[in-house]
C-alpha cells in the first residue's frame, strides 16, 4: 500500500487534476490518494468565516458567488459526459448551498470549521467525479470517519490506525481509496481540522496508520531544495534526507513540508518522498531513516520571531530560576525555539504573539525582560554538522556584514541556529549559499 498526497497547486486546475489520475494509475500497487483543496480555496473560506464573524454578511454573501463561479467552471473542463457533468454540479450546488445557509445562523467556531472543510470535501468528490468518467475502479473514503485528534487537538493515532485498517478490510476488494486532507473530528465529535497544511500530516498518519511502504508528498517543486528558491537565485534539490534532518529544516522553514508530518512517518519507519506534480520523473527529495552523507545540507528561515531577553544578575544563578522562567511559556502553551544563556540573562525566543503580554507580566518579577520583533531563525541543517570541520568559521566568515543576535549550537547534531532581524534574512540566505554551498 502506497499513500499519496497532492496539494492545491496540484489539483488547483482541470488540467492538473487530469494529471494526477495519470499519476496515481501509473502502477498496480494499492494506493490510498490524499488531495488538498483546490488552491485558493482555504484562503477563499477563511476570507467568508472572516466577513460572517464580522458581521460583514453581504460581503460573505459576494465572496461565496465568486468562489463559486470559480467551482463551476472549474467542472466545465474537468468532465465533459452531460450525467457526469450534473453530478459535478450537484456536488458544487450542495457546498454552496450549505455555505447560503450560514449566512443565516450565528457565527461559532465549531461553524467555522464546518466552513473551511468545505474545500477538502468539494475537491475529492470532484476528483472522484472525474475517475468515474475514465472508467478508474476507486472508492471515496471520508476521512471524518477515521481522522481523529484528543482533547489537546493531537491526532489520535491509536485511534486512527484501528478505524482506517477496519474500513481497508470492509472493502478489501478496491485497490485505490480517495480521502481528504487537513480536515477531521475533534474529541467531542466535530468537524475539526489539523491546521494550516496539515495535509501533509493525514497523509503521514495514513501511512503510519496503514504501514505503508511509501508516502509520497506531490507538490510544485522538484523535492526539498539546500536554499529558499523564492529567494535565491541558484539553489539544487537534495537527493536524500535523514528522518532528523527532514523534521529540522520543516520546522525551520522550510516550505515545501510540513514541520508536523515527519514523526508518524519516522515512528512506523515509513520513507517519505518528495515529488513534483509538473515534473514526474525527477528524483524529487527522499527522507529515510538513514541521511546517506555527512555535513551541510540545506539552510531554511522562519519568520516572525519574537526574541525575550530576561536580565537577572540576582536571580540567574538561583536554583529553580530556569524552571520558574519556562514555567511561564508552559502556563501559555508557547513553545520556545532557541534558548541561550549567560551569567546574567537568559534569552529565548517564540514565534507567536498571542500571549505576550502576558508572558512579559510574568516574566517582570526576575529581570529586566526585553523584547525584540521581527526576527528570523535561520538554520543551517546537516547530519552531524556540529562535527564538521571548519563549519563555524565558513558560517561567520559567510555572514561578517550581518548583525547576529543569538546563535544556537551543539543541541542538535544536525543543526546550528541563528538569529538575525527579518530585514537581514534575504541578504543571510544569499550570503549561506556562497559561503557554504560555493553557489
Amino acid at each position: 500500500m502506497k499513500v499519496m498526497k497532492f496539494g492545491g497547486t496540484s489539483v488547483g486546475k482541470p488540467e492538473r487534476m487530469h494529471q494526477v489520475a495519470e499519476l496515481i494509475t501509473a502502477d498496480a500497487e494499492p494506493k490510498i490518494v490524499v488531495l488538498s483543496a483546490l488552491s485558493g480555496t482555504t484562503n477563499a473560506l477563511v476570507g467568508i468565516s472572516e466577513s460572517i464573524a464580522n458581521g460583514k454578511r453581504d460581503e460573505a454573501k459576494r465572496k461565496i458567488d465568486e468562489l463559486e463561479a470559480h467551482y463551476r467552471s472549474f467542472v466545465l473542463s474537468l468532465v465533459q459526459g452531460e450525467s457526469l457533468r450534473e453530478k459535478a454540479n450537484a456536488i458544487v450546488s450542495e457546498h454552496f448551498e450549505f455555505l447560503n445557509i450560514i449566512l443565516r445562523i450565528s457565527f461559532s467556531e465549531a461553524l467555522n470549521k464546518d466552513i473551511l472543510a468545505q474545500g477538502e470535501l468539494m475537491s475529492t468528490k470532484l476528483f472522484s467525479v472525474y475517475l468515474e468518467e475514465k472508467g478508474i475502479d476507486h472508492l471515496l473514503l471520508p476521512a471524518l470517519e477515521f481522522m481523529t485528534i484528543d482533547v489537546n487537538d493531537e491526532p489520535n493515532l491509536p485511534v486512527i490506525t484501528t478505524k482506517l485498517n477496519h474500513l481497508l478490510k470492509q472493502h478489501s476488494n478496491k485497490k485505490l481509496f480517495i480521502t481528504q486532507g487537513y480536515i477531521c473530528r475533534n474529541a467531542r465529535g466535530e468537524v475539526d481540522n489539523l491546521k494550516r497544511g496539515g495535509s501533509d500530516y493525514t497523509a503521514s498518519l495514513v501511512a503510519a496508520a496503514a504501514h505503508a511502504t511509501v508516502c509520497e508528498i506531490w507538490t510544485d517543486i522538484d523535492g526539498m531544495h539546500n536554499n529558499d528558491p523564492r529567494v535565491v537565485n541558484k539553489t539544487l534539490p537534495i537527493e536524500q534526507l535523514s528522518f532528523d534532518e527532514a523534521a529540522e529544516l520543516a520546522y525551520f522553514g522550510a516550505k515545501i513540508l510540513h514541520p508536523t508530518c515527519i514523526w508518524p512517518a519516522q515512528l512506523n519507519n515509513v520513507p517519505v518522498k518528495l515529488l513534483n506534480t509538473m515534473e514526474p520523473k525527477a528524483k524529487g527529495t527522499t527522507i529515510q531513516a538513514s541521511a546517506g552523507t555527512v555535513g551541510v545540507k540545506a539552510v531554511a528561515a522562519k519568520d516572525g520571531i519574537i526574541a525575550i531577553k530576561i536580565k537577572s544578575s540576582r536571580m540567574l544563578l538561583a536554583y529553580g530560576f530556569l524552571r520558574k522562567v519556562f514555567e511561564v511559556f508552559e502556563k501559555y502553551r508557547t513553545p520556545i525555539d532557541m534558548i541561550t544563556t549567560s551569567e546574567v540573562a537568559v534569552s529565548v525566543t517564540i514565534d507567536t504573539d498571542a500571549h505576550l503580554d502576558q508572558i512579559i507580566k510574568e516574566l517582570e518579577p526576575f529581570g529586566t525582560v526585553e523584547v525584540l520583533k521581527d526576527q528570523s531563525i535561520v538554520s543551517i541543517v546537516g547530519n552531524e554538522i556540529a562535527e564538521t570541520k571548519d563549519v563555524l568559521k565558513r558560517l561567520f566568515d559567510a555572514l561578517s556584514p550581518v548583525p547576529v543576535t543569538m546563535v544556537s549550537y551543539g543541541g542538535s547534531a544536525h543543526n546550528i541556529s541563528l538569529l538575525v532581524p527579518s530585514s537581514y534574512k534575504t541578504q543571510t540566505l544569499q550570503l549561506l549559499n556562497a559561503g557554504i554551498f560555493g553557489l
